[in-house]
């Protein structure tokens, strides 16, 4: 509602504009006052006008104001300031219509989506980073589907890389491992732990011998090529550390529709058909000479040439195909990115892989797949979730679309990046390593996979859960013991998933138990807290909150504003005002790629009701009329702060 309203004083606003001034603004800027008692949207549009009109800023809000008329919704618009506008809703009927949960209508883009996230190599155990781009894309996979988009979620699967033809190299090199015990060990709970630490391993043994590196180039070629014992072993190595992957992100309620593999973009010639593609277009030319002999380069993103029709600089080249014929990482995703958008003109074959426990099917790249399977790309938009050192790269795959001519693709391929996961010196102590001085002296300590320092996630989520099962265990004795680790790992999951999501996207995260697990501040725990206490109020009660909500909703007018307007009504409205939000919120997190807008709304709800709590004891009010209000003020609250949570993938749990 909150948003509706704001669009419909966006349009009277620009429609005043072309009947008295014949100017046509496309953009009408809308702000927040800072106080709910100076009304609920600030236009500052007047100073914009200045110039333009060659009248003060003052004067021209006052004409505004005084010529614009009554706008459905709105009791009316003040001047404020040396220019500003304030607008002030008519409070009971945005009160009737939340309480109602009317849902103005949207119109919702056309055409699927596709986020990209996690993107795991398939080499060892999912780790502490792996975890904020997973959880940065399940929320936004969630605020495009409470939008009302359609969203296809895709896991893109490296498992002819670097990364997995190291650990095979520790297994045969080090380890002298046979295929039957590799398979023996796969089959093992944590197999991803054990590749962990062989990762670590072979990287030292690298360290030790340059000339030890030979063996992962020839394992990299041996999987590249397929067809022999190496694959095979590749095969079986990242398939069984694959549904580790699964199974941990899984624990936060984490899930894919589709897991594309390299192997597959390489074995259906996808890069064949594109390579063919680039170089007709040009996209690609062929160095004869110099550093890059032998190499397909093209221009690297964002730099340009002298003069028209200047060749591309040794400095300006992005290698896509090395000199001995096989391609880099950058070709294999244009390939992959033109086959989202559906440019390419080959697709997978596709088989089932995991069944959650919900019963929804995830499915798997394949040579051959089965007939009948869901389809996948040929998308609308794109988001990838990868973090901030791949920019160069993605930037590559979008200045390749645009010089192919597909230039709606290219914008509307989104790089949704985000910065480092670090962990603070208290944090990496209590996951048990050693720090010295200097450590602990530091703001954070960076993680290393190759070096084995590192969080796993699965030991994160473990820590997290003992931790809060104590504070469950000593305040709930009562309860048995699954229900009791069920509400710990509620409530370990709201910390996770919260702090993640409360940094912006460009910030580094400095992970710590004791702030995430906090019930003060600004934390999941805090927030679930809030809810809680709110549910209560009912359960002590014996209400149900949703027949609460409508029977106000079929109040009079007069009634409600009788509790929204005089004395204390402001602190009353502005909890009603922030409910009404969630929308508006939503497609301010969309807009701008950016989750962290509605962590923040969850925090402002849940200390707003938290005032509200401590100042007004429902159950003991004497004013029968004043008291459903209240009831209704906290079902309204405990809905949208359950809608909130879930958007960002938080339970309620039923104590705290």
């Amino acid at each position: 509602m909150y948003r509706h309203l704001e669009r419909r004083l966006a349009q009277q606003v620009r429609d005043f504009l072309g009947r008295t001034y014949s100017l046509d603004l496309p953009q009408i800027a809308i702000e927040q006052p800072p106080k709910v008692e100076l009304g609920e949207y600030a236009l500052p549009l007047a100073f914009e006008l200045a110039k333009k009109l060659r009248k003060a800023p003052r004067q021209i809000a006052q004409e505004i104001v005084g010529g614009i008329g009554p706008i459905e919704g709105f009791e009316k618009l003040e001047l404020a300031g040396a220019g500003y506008i304030n607008a002030r809703i008519e409070r009971a009927p945005l009160a009737a219509a939340l309480a109602a949960d009317e849902k103005p209508k949207a119109l919702v883009p056309q055409g699927k989506i596709l986020v990209e996230h996690s993107s795991i190599n398939p080499n060892k155990a999912a780790h502490i980073g792996h975890l904020r781009n997973a959880i940065l894309g399940d929320t936004f996979v969630r605020l495009l589907r409470f939008a009302g988009r359609e969203v296809d979620v895709q896991n893109y699967i490296d498992n002819t890389g670097v990364q997995v033809a190291d650990v095979v190299v520790g297994f045969l090199q080090l380890e002298k491992k046979s295929r039957a015990e590799i398979e023996g060990l796969s089959r093992q709970p944590r197999f991803d732990y054990y590749c962990w630490d062989v990762y670590a391993r072979v990287s030292q043994w690298y360290e030790r011998d340059p000339q030890n590196r030979q063996a992962r180039l020839h394992t990299l070629h041996a999987i590249e090529e397929g067809g022999n014992e190496t694959a095979v072993l590749a095969n079986l190595i990242s398939v069984a550390v694959l549904r580790r992957h699964l199974e941990t992100m899984d624990r936060l309620d984490i899930e894919y529709d589709f897991l594309p593999r390299e192997s597959e973009i390489l074995r259906l010639h996808f890069w064949d058909a594109a390579f063919a593609k680039l170089k007709a277009s040009g996209v690609l030319s062929f160095e004869a000479e110099g550093k890059n002999k032998g190499c397909w380069v093209m221009r690297r993103a964002g730099t340009n040439s002298t003069a028209t029709g200047a060749e591309i600089t040794e400095v300006d080249q992005k290698v896509i195909v090395r000199s001995n014929g096989t391609v880099g990482y950058v070709g294999k995703d244009i390939a992959y990115h033109m086959w989202k958008f559906g440019l390419l003109g080959r697709d997978f074959g596709y088989r089932k892989f995991y069944r959650y426990p919900n019963g929804h099917d995830c499915w798997i790249s394949s040579v051959e797949g089965e007939e009948r399977h869901p389809h996948f790309g040929e998308v609308a938009e794109i988001y990838n979730v990868i973090d901030a050192r791949q920019s160069e790269a993605q930037n590559t795959v979008i200045e390749a679309l645009r010089g192919l001519g597909h230039n709606d693709a290219a914008g509307h391929y989104t790089h949704f990046s985000y910065e480092m996961v670090a962990l603070t010196p208290r944090c990496a102590a209590e996951m048990g390593y050693e720090l010295s001085d200097e450590d602990k002296a530091r703001p954070y300590i960076e993680v290393s996979g190759r070096k084995g320092f590192g969080v796993k996630a699965d030991d994160l989520l473990d820590t997290l859960i003992a931790s809060a099962k104590k504070e469950v265990d000593s305040r709930h004795p009562d309860l048995s013991e699954p229900e009791r680790v069920t509400i710990a790992t509620q409530i370990a999951n709201g910390a996770l998933r919260y702090f993640m999501l409360k940094f912006t996207k460009n910030s580094v995260i400095a992970f710590d138990f004791k702030e995430a697990l906090s019930f003060e501040g600004e934390t999941g725990p805090y927030a679930q807290y809030a809810g809680v206490r709110a549910a209560n109020i009912f359960r002590k009660g014996g209400f149900d909150p949703e027949a609460i909500c409508r029977d106000l909703a079929r109040h009079p007018a007069a009634e409600l504003d009788r509790f929204l307007s005089g004395q204390g009504a402001d602190e009353l409205w502005e909890l009603w005002l922030a409910a009404s939000k969630t929308s508006y919120i939503v497609d301010q997190s969309i807009a701008t790629s950016e989750p962290a807008y509605l962590a923040k709304h969850a925090f402002q709800l849940a200390q707003l009701f938290n005032t509200f709590y401590h100042r007004h004891p429902v159950l003991a009010e004497a004013d029968e009329g004043r008291k459903k209000f209240l009831l209704a003020t906290a079902a309204i609250f405990l809905r949208e702060l359950t809608r909130v949570l879930a958007v960002m993938g938080i339970t309620l749990p039923p104590v705290m």
